[in-house]
């Protein structure tokens, strides 16, 4: 086990896009410094990816490159790339389209006015993430030249990646792809100085990287012989998850399934590549759908819900040995939820990874359920909730009143709120690392939830204000993080 992962810590879950201003910008620094004061040594987000038009940062254009939309706009007037005057009204919003008329406004200002350490940089950032920028940059330019049409819609030639064709799109498409590699700079530049304020306050960064990636990403279309594709680079299989607690129909993710034959015999380079971007930019990882790991759930990719499908096994301990191997810094964190078999337990035990518990899921099944918190070993991450489930407090709401009961009793009565028992339980458990929910920390009902599993509409746009932090809620929080040595 990593050594961050060995300590009592707490900490808050809580995605970039949560932030009053949505962005990389001084709402992120205040939210350091607060967990900071409040003893808090984590700070979970959601995957950074850039992500499609549904906003889900589980469905990304690349495993590797940062959500652009997340740029701070001040800090490149405060560089001289970007004059204050061009950020006419229209462009003060901070929409996708409006941020991205103001970072090509910035490149320019950049090939104009960089001072010369600043351009050495950049060339240096190319050059050492070539091994993904290049194809990134390139995929990003083709698609918007194609209004965003997935690549399997684009040419032939360009879908298929036929040599004279993408030589020829890289010398047309020169200058589109050099903004697209300068904003992922300056992504890189704003988040890594976002890690070495916080890890300079004793703060580490828990990120989490979706197993799957997205059929339309530069990832499958420069890389195909690492998925299932057929000769026309569609699908037959997609993964998803069969009916569980969270849809009685399953999930149909869509994404598509790795072909782990070929991946082995590359030794498994591509997932390395992966695992090293994302272990420079964060201090902890989870793996979202660990158990895929072991055996994932493919649909035909026929079928309209997750209902029919069958398991199948992956090298899960192969992969892992060679991440342990490679890229043995960062510490993960198996996301072991779901339908999860004795083989999926033994590969999380057999490299000492810490599981998930939800105390939203342990009070059903009696006492020897996995999440009630008398059945949690050091080794665990404990939550109130994930960003998939209700906030706590509209999860009570929906309680019997038996339940209420039920639950109350095995916390021993505290007199106080249910949904602040329950907080309070998961601090006070014997698990190494608590995370609290942002929501749980604001006491907010479900209409602050930030995702419904298995809906399209409503997600992701969840967002605090600093004015529903209170001096009690943080002073409660406070409090309990030193009641419970998790300092």
């Amino acid at each position: 086990m990593n050594e961050i992962l060995t300590k009592r810590r707490a900490g808050i879950l809580l995605h970039i896009t949560s932030l009053p201003s949505g962005d990389l910008g001084k709402d992120a620094y205040y939210f350091v410094d607060f967990l900071h004061d409040c003893g808090i040594s984590v700070w979970q987000t959601l995957p950074l990816g850039m992500t499609h038009a549904d906003g889900s940062p589980y469905q990304s254009l690349s495993a590797h490159a940062g959500n652009t939309n997340l740029i701070d706009i001040e800090k490149l007037v405060e560089s001289n790339w970007l004059l204050a005057d061009e950020l006419c009204d229209a462009c003060r919003g901070s929409t996708a389209f409006n941020k991205y008329c103001l970072l090509a406004k910035a490149y320019q200002g950049f090939l104009e006015r960089a001072e010369a350490k600043d351009k050495k940089e950049f060339k240096q950032f190319c050059t050492d993430k070539a091994y993904w920028l290049d194809n990134f940059a390139l995929f990003m330019a083709l698609r918007n030249q194609f209004c965003q049409m997935p690549w399997s819609q684009w040419p032939m030639p360009l879908r298929d990646r036929e040599k004279k064709a993408i030589k020829e799109a890289g010398q047309q498409l020169k200058d589109q792809i050099g903004g697209y590699k300068f904003e992922q700079f300056v992504f890189y530049k704003q988040w890594m100085a976002i890690k070495h304020y916080a890890n300079q306050r004793d703060v580490y960064l828990f990120g989490d990287i979706p197993i799957f990636v997205s059929y339309d990403s530069a990832d499958v279309w420069a890389n195909p012989k690492v998925f299932k594709l057929d000769e026309k680079g569609q699908m037959p299989v997609v993964a998803g998850v069969p009916p569980d607690y969270f849809s009685e129909t399953g999930q149909r993710w869509g994404n598509p399934h790795y072909n782990w034959g070929y991946l082995q015999q590359t030794g498994f380079a591509w997932w390395l590549d992966r695992m090293r971007s994302q272990g420079e930019q964060f201090d902890i990882l989870r793996i979202d759908h660990f158990r895929g790991l072991e055996a994932a759930w493919e649909i035909p990719s026929d079928q309209e819900t997750a209902q029919v499908g069958q398991w199948v096994v992956a090298p899960g301990y192969e992969l892992l040995q060679a991440i342990k191997s490679e890229v043995g810094s960062v510490a993960l964190v198996a996301e072991d939820l779901g339908i999860i078999t004795p083989e999926v337990e033994t590969l999380r035990d057999d490299f000492d990874l810490p599981g998930m518990k939800i105390l939203q899921f342990a009070f059903g099944g009696g006492p020897d359920n996995p999440y009630l918190p008398d059945n949690y070993s050091k080794n665990c991450v404990a939550y109130t909730g994930t960003h998939d489930n209700d906030t706590t407090l509209g999860w009570v709401t929906k309680l019997s009143d038996h339940e209420k009961h039920y639950i109350y009793e095995y916390l021993g009565n505290p007199a106080m709120p249910l949904h602040q028992a329950l907080v309070q339980a998961a601090l006070a458990s014997v698990a190494n690392l608590a995370v609290i929910p942002m929501q749980d920390i604001l006491e907010l009902d479900s209409e602050h939830r930030m995702n419904t599993p298995g809906t399209t509409v409503g997600n992701w746009g969840w967002c605090f204000h600093w004015e529903q932090l209170t001096p009690e809620r943080a002073g409660r929080l406070s409090y309990w993080v030193g009641l419970f040595n998790r300092k």
